[in-house]
């Protein structure tokens, strides 16, 4: 009884010693790593995350049991793996530190999204990419998400037009001044067209994509953006996100896709409460 008062007042002290900047400073570290933890999982570098914690644990463990050896050629393996890694994962540290840029945080300085004018968006380009595959029209559209795409816009034609079936119909019609380029999206409406995106540096891509595809990767694996591509050869809808690409979409899945993405609270909190009222009294 005397060793649980002992350990209860030992906890009461120590959270008695805890001030305001402890708490903030605990915050903050906690945020980095759940960001570095969810940066890794959507990404390739998950792998990689898990073989340095392995690797950092067997040197605690080594220097804990004096293996001298050991511990000292994982100290310089640490040392010379952490260039290694700078010059090897540069997309990703960059596209890391973007999304951190325009984590939460800036929301608040930010103008809010109209979820209304997002969703005519995603209707009309739903709508003008069923027509496009139909005729295998080539397309690459992208939405902008939170990392903003200042850059890709500037390299476009500038249009802040709304993104009707008809307006994506004609900027795509073959042997057209914009034809080639990305249309990009913000906020629901067309920012620019004609944009140059960044190809895709990945050497695992399958030999039989094009251009657009490559470029529609390369965005999606630089920024959070979602890019959509139909295929110019096939009339194939496929969607770039998190830099992975899903290929050959029917209209229902390409839809649920891009609403599930760029639209993922819908349901708003007056709709919550009435339909936790409909259960309760059904």
């Amino acid at each position: 009884m005397q060793a649980i008062k002992e350990g209860v007042a030992i906890v009461w002290n120590i959270l008695m010693s805890v001030n305001v900047m402890d708490i903030i400073d605990i915050a903050i570290i906690a945020f980095i790593f759940y960001r570095l933890l969810t940066f890794a999982r959507k990404t390739s570098v998950g792998g990689l995350v898990k073989g340095i914690i392995i690797i950092i644990c067997i040197l605690w463990i080594s220097d804990l049991l004096d293996l001298t050896m050991i511990n000292y050629l994982l100290e310089r393996t640490v040392q010379m793996g952490v260039i290694a890694l700078i010059v090897l994962f540069q997309p990703e540290i960059r596209k890391f530190l973007a999304t951190v840029g325009s984590s939460k945080i800036s929301i608040f300085f930010r103008k809010r999204k109209d979820s209304s004018s997002v969703e005519a968006a995603i209707n009309h380009t739903v709508a003008a990419c069923v027509e496009m595959s139909k005729t295998k029209t080539g397309a690459l559209i992208v939405f902008e998400n939170n990392i903003h795409l200042d850059e890709f816009v500037k390299s476009g034609t500038q249009m802040d037009a709304i993104p009707t079936t008809e307006l994506l119909l004609q900027i795509f019609y073959p042997n057209t001044p914009l034809h080639d380029g990305a249309v990009i999206v913000r906020d629901g409406i067309v920012a620019a067209a004609g944009c140059m995106l960044p190809m895709s540096t990945n050497s695992n891509l399958s030999r039989d994509l094009g251009m657009r595809h490559r470029a529609g990767i390369g965005i999606a694996e630089r920024t959070d953006a979602i890019a959509v591509i139909v295929s110019e050869e096939t009339g194939a809808i496929s969607v770039a996100v998190d830099g992975m690409l899903k290929r050959r979409l029917t209209p229902d899945i390409f839809e649920t896709l891009l609403r599930n993405k760029l639209v993922p609270d819908r349901e708003t909190i007056k709709d919550k409460f009435m339909n936790k009222v409909k259960k309760k009294n059904g």
